[in-house]
């Protein structure tokens, strides 16, 4: 019996803002450039939590400063949600139990 393959989505879209997925046992050259490619967002995000709660604890911050903040934790926060919604189908597809 063959294993089912799930497509996995990718931590970018194409050019005209469409959603991207990759078809394969994950070994491939595109899968590899995905998990590059989602460890860096993930160190990014981790970076930008850190250095949100610096510019927190500050006493004034101006509007444009806090704007420009949540601006890239939001970012940072669609990221790794697409990370963790890629590999949630993934583990689910190999029977996978998370946590």
């Amino acid at each position: 019996m063959s294993e089912v393959r799930v497509p996995r989505l990718l931590p970018w879209v194409s050019p005209e803002g469409k959603t991207c997925f990759v078809l394969g046992d994950g070994e491939g050259f595109v899968s590899r450039m995905a998990d590059r490619v989602e460890a860096v967002q993930l160190d990014m995000a981790e970076g930008l939590v850190a250095h949100a709660d610096g510019m927190l604890g500050e006493s004034r911050l101006s509007e444009r400063e806090l704007r420009f903040l949540a601006r890239n934790l939001t970012r940072a926060l669609r990221d790794v949600r697409r990370v963790a919604v890629s590999r949630g189908a993934r583990l689910g597809a190999s029977g996978g139990v998370p946590g």
